[in-house]
């Protein structure tokens, strides 16, 4: 059984992690396959917002601890052979480095815990089921939050709350969570991924060229001063208001009727 699944509709691609039994558990298997996926969007110009979800009410519990203490393990030969060669391909799965051009919105039931919590930090818009929780549990059995944690989390959430679920592994509900800015969306338990899709569908019909360079933009000045960060996005601004697309779309407007964006 494939242990990520994909599926287009249109130019929204949804990606499922499909451990279920395992709560979604990561592997080093799911994860090359992760990184290979996030490659591949971003180089298919049909592919202009991903979802991300796991199967059967459980978005990820993080690494498979269990097989990582030698249980059962889920791995394929494929994958350990890449990871002799690639060391690199389980940040990039975990969306640590190597991040998309395009937008990636969670959509998320059960938990995010752990790698799974990490998942969801290198995401950019995130929907939760009412039910769901979060944290990052590593050191409660003496790991570290290696797949950007430690660094995303306190600067997403205020520093001192961040800093407290790392320490004691504690986990949060959607009501905390929202509160401190970390989930955007909070919706009935069940229907995390219809309201995602919906978000996705939204951002699909703008211009492409537009939301690329938002979102390059917003990942790339982070740690920027102001000005770096204004001199950062000229060359993004000159190139969408000299295409195609920046012509439609006032056009549209104009002839009031709904713009196709070509993504040039």
């Amino acid at each position: 059984m494939p242990q990520v699944l994909t599926e287009q509709d249109g130019h929204v691609l949804t990606v499922t992690l499909n451990r279920p039994a395992r709560r979604n558990a990561l592997t080093i298997s799911s994860l090359s396959r992760l990184a290979d996926i996030w490659s591949e969007a971003a180089a298919d110009t049909s592919v202009r917002v991903v979802v991300l979800t796991g199967a059967e009410g459980s978005f990820c519990a993080g690494m498979d601890l269990r097989g990582m203490a030698g249980e059962d393990g889920d791995e394929d030969a494929a994958a350990a052979e890449r990871a002799k060669t690639d060391r690199g391909f389980a940040n990039r799965g975990l969306l640590k480095t190597g991040r998309m051009n395009k937008p990636v919105i969670a959509a998320v039931e059960g938990n995010a815990i752990a790698g799974g919590m990490e998942l969801l930090l290198g995401t950019d818009i995130r929907v939760a089921g009412e039910g769901a929780r979060f944290g990052l549990s590593e050191v409660r059995w003496a790991l570290y939050p290696a797949g950007g944690g430690v660094v995303r989390l306190s600067r997403q959430i205020p520093y001192p709350v961040a800093v407290d679920i790392m320490l004691t592994g504690r986990h949060i509900d959607t009501t905390e969570a929202a509160q401190l800015g970390l989930i955007g969306h909070i919706v009935p338990d069940g229907k995390s991924l219809e309201t995602a899709r919906q978000i996705a569908a939204t951002i699909a019909a703008n211009g492409p060229l537009a939301v690329e360079a938002v979102v390059r933009t917003l990942r790339e000045t982070a740690a920027m001063s102001e000005e770096e960060a204004f001199a950062f996005e000229q060359p993004h601004i000159a190139a969408v208001f000299g295409s195609e697309d920046a012509q439609e779309g006032p056009r549209a407007f104009a002839e009031k009727r709904t713009p196709v964006f070509h993504g040039r």
